[in-house]
């Protein structure tokens, strides 16, 4: 299942009763290639090789998308550029035709491109090479670009970082007037993000209020072990977006908060362990519950002797294990009962030991 079915169609697109919990994944390769081509299609491989379902570019000029005087908002202490436009500037060589290259690389590899567009010119560009549109947060209140993307017709990820409630709804309410399907993920807007800022409890309230919605996860913790998106994952987050880099030690940018290769494995493994323990959703006794059902439940038991003929009183019933016998729930229904015959004190009862 691609992004745009998963968005379109909300409800197959949930667990379903047998699944053990399996995100969409994506891989936000941003701008960690750094405008270099061979890097780019190494990230590629890579997020396939990890197990991402989806990798994710960013798609900007220096220009459009910040003044000269835009002041950082990230840890200087990691990318030392306190200007936007000044590090927009370092990574903003692609564009059209390196997209084109990479969206068919993606195609061959087998795993979804997406990049999110940042202005109006790159929105046409890519609309012909994605599926979805993703809406960074810090778009979030920018309703005459969120207009244009919606104008395309196709379903609208949006990052919900540094919002309120109500500003959430509101551009909801936009998307929704142009009859996009929108998915919503959780954000919050440091980087990096401290892990007793991370709110994923954010995620189950956005279910709550959005119950027609896919909800997911974009994360900016340190990635360590990647248990940030194992609880986002079990608090209900169906799309999770990582930054993804092929070394994380490297210096700068989004290097130092991403995921690598070996996170997504260790991920989805920790996945499939959970898996184990969640088990199916359906409510109902497991095979290995068997014994314990029969044994350790309760049968409807003789109080004391119950002569043949009586007609048997709440006196003559109590109840204890096994539970091979009456069962509890029918004891209304015994009362009034005739006995067919004798019954000691003790005795299990069955139904064949009364006229009913």
């Amino acid at each position: 299942m691609n992004l745009r079915q998963l968005i379109e169609s909300p409800l197959t697109g949930k667990l379903d009763t047998q699944s053990k919990p399996r995100p969409h994944l994506i891989a936000e390769a941003g701008v960690n290639h750094e405008g270099d081509m061979d890097l780019a299609k190494r990230l590629i491989d890579e997020a396939k090789e990890g197990g991402a379902d989806a990798i994710k570019f960013q798609t900007y000029k220096a220009e459009s998308i910040a003044s000269k005087d835009s002041p950082s908002y990230w840890d200087l202490s990691k990318e030392p550029t306190d200007s936007q436009y000044r590090l927009f500037k370092k990574y903003d060589k692609f564009w059209k035709s390196e997209f084109e290259v990479l969206a068919r690389y993606c195609e061959d590899a087998g795993i979804e491109f997406i990049s999110t567009p940042f202005d109006v010119e790159s929105a046409a560009f890519l609309n012909d090479l994605m599926g979805v549109f993703k809406i960074s947060s810090s778009d979030l209140n920018n309703k005459p670009f969120i207009d244009i993307l919606c104008s395309y017709g196709k379903p609208v990820i949006l990052s919900t970082g540094a919002a309120w409630m109500w500003e959430v709804e509101q551009t909801v309410g936009w998307i929704q007037h142009h009859g996009n399907s929108v998915a919503l993920l959780q954000c919050v807007l440091n980087y990096p993000t401290a892990d007793e800022n991370a709110n994923l409890a954010v995620i189950p309230e956005l279910t709550r209020k959005f119950p027609d919605l896919i909800i997911g996860y974009s994360d900016h913790t340190l990635p360590k072990d990647m248990k940030t998106l194992e609880v986002a994952t079990l608090l209900g987050a169906r799309i999770i977006e990582k930054h993804f880099t092929h070394d994380k030690t490297l210096p700068g940018n989004d290097h130092y908060h991403a995921m690598d290769k070996e996170d997504i494995k260790r991920f989805h493994r920790r996945l499939d362990a959970l898996g184990q323990l969640l088990g199916d959703r359906r409510k109902h006794p497991l095979e290995s519950e068997n014994l314990s059902r029969a044994n350790a439940r309760r049968s409807l038991v003789a109080a004391r002797a119950i002569p043949a003929g009586k007609a048997v009183e709440a006196a003559d019933i109590t109840w204890k294990r096994p539970g091979r016998g009456i069962d509890p729930r029918d004891f209304d229904r015994l009362i009034g009962s005739k006995a067919q015959q004798e019954i000691i004190e003790d005795t299990v009862l069955q139904w064949g030991m009364f006229g009913v």
